[in-house]
């Protein structure tokens, strides 16, 4: 660095009693942006500084709090201020400054987000906004390099994107090594990975996962299963028309319960007798008593949230002309899932209407069975009206198993069971 005071000069100002006033004015111009103002003070100076000090700035300090204006000590140096207290203590940061162009960077980075949002076609998603507004008030992005933050949101919304518009699910490893370049980018407890399954989360209508099964279940949901063979779908009465091993498994086993991995139901061949109807049920319980009673119709359960297992054979079963027909469990999370599928398949709801509803609350408390009250914000049902305000009217939750004899004399009848 080129001096910019004299070797004489810098000597007379760096001596140990002037150490506290460069010390100070270094603390200050850095807060101050670098900006000569204001008055610095020193309080219960020594009687070297005071001697020091009244040398420097030509007029005398007799007592007390020595208190200079830091126009006038510029005016008493050999060069500007800034270029002494640079010369005598280092470089100067202008924190404002510094400041301020870290907010702008961490401001670039949800505009950046939002425009990665409008390009994949999700800026109207109804979760998008508060998705961001969560990451962002979570504050763990803010902490790191904005540039590596800015990369981490638009590889989020990259993964976000083909997963809502992808017509078939992909792997978890595939659409990792697609985005990020490793087939590990994705894996469990990456920040990626937390950040897309809170966005997830809001997508399917569910709360943030808490434990591994919840992170892998959330992803299987979502399109994105870790493998083509530890996920699967129950399923009963199922008689593809073919003459590959999954067809002929089910075939074998009309009467039985059968779980299908991903990859038997992409190994097969779907073709079903002219007229199928397929009955979706939530609940494995249903499975379970259709089973023992030898029921009439094939039936596919979701086991909860549809995963991708699940979601890939309904869509191959519509793809071969099958026709849906879908019942769950009467509480909000069940009307949003019913939502979904009915309106993905044009399913015809089965026993899900207000009269059904109120049909089931009566038997179960004719029973004696307990029943929970509804939790969380209510769903309108796109089927049936009046549906949403009964269920809000008696504000109870009412589980499948509930109707499980209904369910069964509609499943053991030959002809079409009842709406």
């Amino acid at each position: 660095m080129t001096a910019v005071m004299s070797r004489q000069a810098r000597d007379w100002l760096d001596r140990p009693a002037l150490a506290r006033l460069w010390d100070t004015l270094h603390e200050r111009l850095e807060r101050n942006g670098l900006a000569v103002r204001g008055r610095l003070s020193l309080d219960h100076p020594a009687d070297a500084e005071r001697e020091e000090l009244g040398l420097l700035m030509g007029r005398p300090f007799p007592s007390g709090t020595i208190t200079v204006a830091l126009t006038d000590l510029e005016a008493r140096l050999p060069c500007g201020l800034v270029e002494a207290v640079v010369e005598l203590r280092g470089p100067l940061i202008d924190r404002p400054a510094t400041r301020a162009a870290r907010q702008a960077a961490r401001d670039q980075i949800w505009a950046t987000a939002h425009d990665a949002l409008r390009s994949a076609g999700l800026g109207r998603a109804p979760w998008a906004e508060p998705w961001l507004a969560e990451i962002r008030q979570g504050g763990t992005l803010a902490r790191l390099d904005p540039a590596h933050a800015g990369r981490l949101i638009a590889q989020a919304v990259t993964v976000l994107g083909l997963l809502t518009a992808a017509a078939r699910p992909s792997g978890r490893g595939e659409l990792a090594e697609r985005v990020t370049g490793s087939a590990h980018g994705l894996d469990d407890g990456t920040l990626l990975a937390r950040i897309v399954l809170r966005a997830l989360a809001r997508v399917h209508d569910t709360e943030p996962p808490r434990d591994a099964r919840a992170r892998r279940e959330l992803w299987e949901v979502a399109g994105a299963a870790a493998d083509n063979v530890s996920s699967t779908v129950l399923t009963y009465g199922l008689t593809p028309q073919a003459d590959d091993l999954t067809a002929r498994t089910l075939r074998a086993r009309t009467g039985a319960e059968t779980h299908l991995t991903l990859r038997d139901l992409r190994h097969a061949e779907w073709r079903l007798p002219p007229g199928t109807e397929v009955f979706v049920c939530e609940n494995p319980r249903i499975i379970e008593a259709a089973a023992d009673a030898g029921a009439a119709h094939p039936l596919v359960c979701t086991s909860g949230n549809p995963t991708t297992t699940v979601l890939t054979l309904l869509d191959v079963l519509a793809g071969a002309g099958a026709r849906i027909a879908y019942r769950g469990d009467f509480d909000w999370p069940g009307i949003a899932m019913a939502n979904r599928l009915i309106t993905r398949y044009g399913a015809r709801p089965w026993r899900m209407g207000a009269t059904d509803y109120e049909e089931h609350t009566t038997a179960a408390r004719g029973r004696g069975t307990p029943l929970q009250p509804l939790a969380g914000t209510p769903v309108e049902a796109t089927w049936d009206p009046g549906l949403t305000p009964a269920m809000q009217a008696l504000g109870v939750a009412v589980q499948e198993e509930s109707a499980l004899e209904l369910i069964l004399t509609d499943l053991l009848a030959g002809d079409d069971p009842a709406p």
